[in-house]
């Protein structure tokens, strides 16, 4: 996959700005526009690519684990996932988050596609608001990060996790629809679980489980 597929992608890629640059007084509007819609497919394809490359290694790559500072790691996360021109409007939620047991750089891609999602998601609203919040039981720790975006069906909850799985087109949203598919793989790999519940306009929470160790 990473040689065999992505090789050619960038040749498609390369080929099509050279057309675009080079050959631009030869072609006409229609032209150049499909030499633009080349080079945003060829894109679209490798970050699909790499998506499945990031969901094999977060099922094969052995767990190294240690004492996590979720909280730390999450507003980390959000320094990253927020752009800077959006941080004055979005309203963000940050409870206290108990520690966690668990391998640190795949928690980390569970908060990352967690806190972008809920940006993403909730971007087209005049005040976005996030949330994150947890909950100890005598087993787990239940930790769920909330928006109040587009939201979604409940009747299209089990399709929520699957890969390439998308509730909405990709002209409403970017994205390839594997991020959660490598959520669900990470966090059943350290004993939890995923769910999710939401509503059509009116924003999302999900939720992810860890065992208490």
């Amino acid at each position: 996959v990473s040689h065999d597929l992505r090789a050619p992608l960038r040749a498609i890629a390369g080929y099509a700005d050279v057309l675009a640059e080079d050959y631009s007084d030869q072609l006409d509007s229609e032209g150049k526009r499909i030499c633009t819609t080349i080079r945003a497919a060829a894109l679209r394809m490798g970050q699909m690519i790499e998506r499945l490359l990031m969901l094999s290694r977060a099922g094969r790559a052995e767990l190294q684990k240690g004492r996590v500072d979720v909280e730390a790691m999450v507003r980390s996360v959000l320094e990253e996932v927020l752009p800077p021109d959006q941080r004055e409007r979005v309203t963000v939620i940050v409870g206290a988050l108990p520690e966690a047991a668990g391998d640190a750089t795949l928690l980390r891609q569970v908060w990352a596609n967690l806190l972008s999602n809920a940006v993403k998601y909730s971007s087209k609203r005049d005040t976005p608001v996030i949330e994150v919040r947890a909950d100890t039981t005598n087993t787990e720790v239940i930790y769920s990060v909330s928006d109040n975006g587009a939201g979604f069906d409940m009747r299209d909850a089990g399709r929520l996790f699957g890969v390439f799985e998308r509730l909405h087109g990709i002209t409403e949203f970017e994205g390839t629809g594997a991020g959660l598919a490598i959520v669900k793989r990470i966090i059943e790999r350290h004993g939890g679980r995923v769910w999710a519940e939401g509503e059509p306009d009116k924003g999302a929470v999900f939720y992810f489980s860890l065992p208490i160790s």
